[in-house]
């Protein structure tokens, strides 16, 4: 039997690899580790994003609902407003202080996790 031990990497396909590159590492702060003009691939802690750039959208059953990412510092409010004040929109769940839902400038819909 295979034993894994984690997920290496997610792949979301883009329509525009600069933009995206610029949300997650600078919205996100994930860091890139390798990539090249169709490819970027970040480092979000010890998990890995992949971008690659798609002139055409994911199918349906072949993309995925959401991408939940842990926060390691900071709270609900002050990382809310954070995201508000880079244009993006913010939702999440009445009366749940744990997570804030928002989309990626191609739609990917994602989510801030805070561990109590």
């Amino acid at each position: 039997m295979i034993e894994t031990s984690g997920i290496d990497h997610i792949v979301l396909h883009v329509a525009d690899i600069s933009r995206a590159k610029k949300f997650y590492r600078d919205i996100l702060g994930m860091s890139v580790y390798r990539e090249n003009e169709r490819q970027v691939f970040l480092h979000a802690g010890s998990q890995g994003v992949a971008l690659f750039l798609s002139s055409a959208p994911a199918t349906a059953g072949s993309d995925l609902n959401h991408l939940a990412l842990n926060v390691a510092s900071g709270e609900y409010e002050s990382l809310k407003a954070e995201l508000e004040n880079n244009g993006v929109a913010v939702s999440g769940r009445p009366g749940d202080d744990r997570c804030i839902y928002f989309q990626d400038p191609d739609g990917h819909r994602l989510q801030l996790m805070f561990r109590k």
